[in-house]
């Protein structure tokens, strides 16, 4: 390994070490406190944002909505995740802004910010596929994003379940159904509403909105892009570490 990929290969071992971790009293807690900010918000508003997570999933899983980028082929790990981190920077920064933009519009074009920022996030994680070398007109690679941002956007308990998943990629895709209705996108937008929820209702408020809207944003944008190099960072090595040739005495 180059030096270079010491390091990614150090950072993804810790970052697999904290993905493993038990739900903790602090995670618990949360649960118990997003129940009740919940129950702030009307019902028309979860039934909107609950309806557009649903369209926003069946969009990428059928491939309609995105211009597949192509992969790139060729390029070693540490030339693909400087690519990688531009892109996410400036994803990053898009998010950042709409945030800002809707959270000091008020509360109607705050709700807005939902499937504005939904979309901005699906995109980054196209384009890192593509920069990693997967083929994201593939089914497979689109299950693999949705499970990307799963990871990222779930309580410990959904994410320890998930990692189990992606950590065992080639041979769990195996067993996916042929048919893309039978993905469970009702625990995908529960637990991404609940997560974004508590980092976000404040962006519905006056005054404070634009602030709370372009951190929110920037931080989501930071940690699924931090999740999606560690993922591919795991299919690279387990993909290195199959190809080594054993030495025969």
């Amino acid at each position: 390994m180059t030096p270079d990929e010491k390091q990614a290969y150090a950072e993804l071992l810790e970052w697999q070490k904290q993905m493993q971790q038990p739900p903790s009293m602090l995670n618990r807690l949360a649960r118990r406190v997003q129940a009740r900010l919940n129950a702030l918000l009307p019902e028309r508003v979860h039934k909107a944002i609950t309806a557009t997570i649903k369209q926003m999933v069946r969009a990428v899983l059928f491939g309609s909505t995105y211009i597949s980028p192509q992969p790139l082929v060729g390029m070693p790990l540490p030339a693909r995740e400087t690519s990688v981190r531009t892109r996410i920077r400036y994803y990053r920064n898009t998010a950042a802004a709409e945030g800002a933009v809707t959270g000091a519009a008020g509360f109607f074009l705050g709700l807005a910010d939902f499937p504005l920022l939904l979309g901005i996030k699906l995109k980054l994680l196209f384009d890192i596929a593509a920069l990693y070398g997967y083929d994201v007109k593939h089914y497979p690679e689109r299950l693999y994003i949705l499970h990307i941002f799963q990871l990222t956007f779930s309580s410990q308990h959904t994410r320890n379940e998930v990692y189990r998943r992606l950590a065992d990629w080639e041979n769990y895709c195996n067993t996916l159904p042929t048919d893309v209705n039978a993905f469970d996108w009702r625990t995908f937008q529960q637990e991404y509403r609940d997560y974004i929820d508590l980092a976000k209702l404040a962006q519905l408020l006056p005054i404070i909105g634009a602030a709370v809207g372009a951190v929110a944003n920037y931080r989501l944008l930071v940690q699924l892009g931090e999740t999606a190099m560690n993922c591919y960072r795991m299919r690279h090595f387990a993909k290195e570490s199959s190809e080594v040739v054993p030495h025969v005495s």
